[in-house]
């Protein structure tokens, strides 16, 4: 009675707690937070983490430019926590934002992991979540998340494989009656294409540029294909003398930068695809391989994989957002909830 009784004054919350992104959703509500997963702290003199300055976009945008008492510090690395206790203050400080005051009765939380991960690394998520206010807490693997936001009927009994490319960790699944037959998870991500341009330009432009500029060169010019018109863009850093400078950088130099970290991703597909149980593989040859994430943005990702794998692929609708959706929509289901958190 008491449970019902707290159920109808908190409002149950979805969250994608991504190395790049933490997105929030509302029951009823759909996404009201979608922002950096940056959390900047104000060190004191003894070196402690001692005053939360800002949380989400206002951190992202100190990263790389703060003065040495301040750090910008990202506490999901390679789709686990790195840093506890950022990511418990990161988690609270995203509750009471979503919920627009600061005492409130404690809400059910639906939280997004990777498949990959410990059971160490699982209760370190839960114990944040409910240091950060939780009632109750639930896990929702990513490539469960990611097919049902991308629309493919999970529940059915046949095989669908969706690629999710985060900023940590790209996580492959193959779902058939609710579960996930088979999945992988590897560190291989967005955060690997922008260290990768990093690199391209120091060895090839003697330039070193930092991670927001690495990231939208990948946003403005990533390719995985030859495109017919090169795109290019002015890039700003700092040369081997010390002096600042300017380059041009093409679309080609993109696509030559990211090439190890696609065929990585591309050989763990194909690792997947190799293991699959043959009644399911005539599913999948006709449902073909669905794409999620942000790396699913990269111009003719979905081109490229299917010359190697010999499938049908295509990108989701908004796949920057097909975890998050799915995570929502699972708190909106009563039933998908206990089926694919089996709790």
């Amino acid at each position: 009675m008491l449970n019902k009784l707290i159920g109808l004054f908190s409002k149950d919350m979805a969250i994608d707690l991504g190395t790049a992104n933490t997105i929030v959703s509302i029951k009823g509500q759909g996404i009201i937070i979608n922002e950096p997963s940056v959390v900047a702290v104000q060190h004191d003199r003894y070196g402690k983490k001692d005053k939360i300055l800002a949380v989400g976009q206002e951190a992202k945008q100190m990263i790389g430019k703060t003065p040495l008492n301040i750090q910008a510090v990202r506490p999901m690395r390679d789709g686990v926590i790195a840093d506890f206790e950022m990511t418990e203050r990161m988690i609270r400080y995203f509750i009471r934002k979503a919920h627009k005051r600061k005492r409130l009765i404690s809400p059910r939380i639906i939280i997004c992991i990777p498949h990959g991960i410990t059971q160490v690394e699982r209760k370190a998520v839960k114990e944040s979540a409910y240091s950060a206010g939780a009632r109750e807490v639930f896990l929702v693997e990513e490539p469960m998340a990611a097919a049902i936001g991308a629309g493919i009927p999970v529940s059915d009994p046949s095989g669908y494989v969706v690629v999710d490319i985060g900023g940590g960790t790209t996580e492959i699944g193959l779902t058939s009656l609710g579960g996930l037959v088979l999945s992988k998870s590897i560190k291989v991500a967005g955060d690997k294409f922008d260290k990768a341009i990093i690199d391209y330009v120091r060895q090839n432009y003697n330039l070193y540029i930092g991670e927001r500029t690495s990231e939208n060169i990948k946003i403005e010019i990533g390719t995985a294909i030859k495109l017919e018109e090169e795109l290019k863009i002015k890039v700003k850093g700092r040369d081997s003398s010390g002096l600042l400078s300017t380059i041009e950088l093409g679309s080609e130099g993109v696509r030559t930068a990211i090439k190890e970290p696609l065929r990585e991703i591309v050989s763990a597909v194909k690792s997947l695809l190799e293991e699959m149980p043959p009644d399911l593989a005539g599913d999948v040859v006709d449902n073909g391989v669905t794409l999620t994430g942000g790396g699913a943005l990269i111009r003719g990702l979905d081109k490229y994989l299917t010359d190697i794998i010999k499938l049908p692929v295509k990108v989701a609708d908004d796949p920057l957002l097909a975890v998050a959706y799915g995570t929502s929509n699972v708190l909106d289901q009563e039933a998908l909830l206990k089926l694919i958190t089996n709790e």
